[in-house]
């Protein structure tokens, strides 16, 4: 099995929420029907219309949603319906193939969930989708080291993340799929889209905080270009059994 990210963009004058209602209500199914599986949707709704402070981008116009899911092999040859269906869902799309590393899994269950629907209950908190680039002027190699082997560490340390997945991009899967070299999935309780202690696990503690912060800078800038990353909030969604 291997795994894809696919973003994706909007069509022109369709806003987010009626966007992301739009893709909820039929794409799951129509990946399903084309042989994906164990499918999420990530989109950018009014739930965390707060957390707009938290965005970061590079492409212009920025992706309004990513899909996640399995197949037994993203070959060309092979995703003609997967693609056919993320194309008619979208004013545009990029995919790549990844490798998934899940560092904290998620036990936190959905608000609401009904297992014979086609659109189950939105995940609990909310979830930052990264994508992101590694610094020009490092190997490949040296970036997926500190990510690795330093950043893992003070990502779990210094946030209180309770679902933490880390997916190395292994190529891109559509022609003019923006360059990213990673995409990061980390959830957080509904507080933290507006208070920063709450995000880095330093509730009622100021000094904590500004430690936390600090770590988790100096980490970052210790791989990532920040120049050529999307970091956006979204409502999460899994799609295990679509109907």
């Amino acid at each position: 099995m291997e795994k894809v990210i696919a973003a994706l963009w909007a069509p022109e004058g369709e806003n987010r929420e009626a966007y992301g209602a739009r893709i909820l209500a039929s794409l799951p199914q129509a990946l399903h029907a084309g042989g994906a599986q164990h499918i999420r949707l990530n989109v950018r709704d009014e739930k965390v219309a707060t957390a707009e402070q938290l965005t970061q981008r590079w492409q212009a116009p920025q992706q309004a949603a990513v899909a996640q899911f399995w197949m037994p092999s993203s070959n060309r040859r092979f995703r003609g319906a997967v693609d056919a269906a993320l194309a008619s869902h979208s004013a545009r799309f990029a995919a790549w193939l990844v490798c998934e590393s899940t560092i904290i899994a998620s036990e936190a269950s959905p608000a609401s969930a009904s297992p014979a629907s086609a659109r189950p209950g939105r995940n609990a908190g909310w979830a930052q989708a990264s994508f992101i680039s590694f610094r020009p002027d490092i190997t490949r190699e040296a970036a997926i080291g500190h990510w690795h082997s330093h950043h893992t560490r003070v990502a779990i340390e210094t946030q209180a993340n309770f679902e933490y997945i880390q997916n190395l991009i292994v190529k891109p899967l559509t022609d003019d799929a923006p360059a990213y070299d990673a995409f990061v999935e980390e959830c957080f309780a509904i507080e933290a889209m507006t208070d920063p202690s709450a995000f880095f696990d330093a509730a009622g503690d100021a000094e904590k905080l500004a430690a936390n912060q600090t770590a988790m800078m100096d980490s970052c800038a210790g791989f990532i270009d920040f120049a050529r990353i999307d970091i956006i909030p979204t409502s999460q969604f899994d799609f295990h059994h679509p109907s």
